[in-house]
């Protein structure tokens, strides 16, 4: 894959930059762009890129808890203030953690899709 880098005083910071170490992409300078080297998607390329994608589905579902936790720190606030009752709080308690076990189950099925994705040849 060539890339046009219109600033040629760019190139070389172009070409050094970091292309990111899971990409396994490199640059390499040539008079009219760069070069791009893309590694061979054979079944070790694969199951590499699909542990990156687990790590990126652990960062998601991680988000979602840390939004659970939150809002179920308000609930509690709220409560303490007396601003709603405690059944409320607990009732709004049991909708946050739905949503959260929904959430997660949607993340969960956006990998398994995924991971058959990359893993078909």
């Amino acid at each position: 894959m060539n890339v046009q880098v219109w600033d040629r005083s760019m190139v070389h910071a172009v070409e050094k930059a970091d292309l990111g170490r899971e990409s396994r992409l490199d640059a390499v300078d040539r008079r009219t762009g760069l070069k791009l080297r893309i590694p061979e998607m054979n079944e070790e390329r694969r199951r590499e890129i699909v542990k990156v994608a687990h790590k990126y589905a652990e960062g998601a579902r991680v988000a979602v808890r840390h939004v659970r936790r939150d809002g179920l720190d308000l609930l509690k606030k709220l409560e303490k203030e007396h601003k709603i009752s405690e059944d409320d709080q607990e009732r709004q308690a049991g909708e946050v953690q739905k949503a959260t076990d929904s959430s997660i189950a949607d993340v969960e099925k956006m990998l398994t899709g995924k991971e058959k994705e990359i893993m078909t040849v």
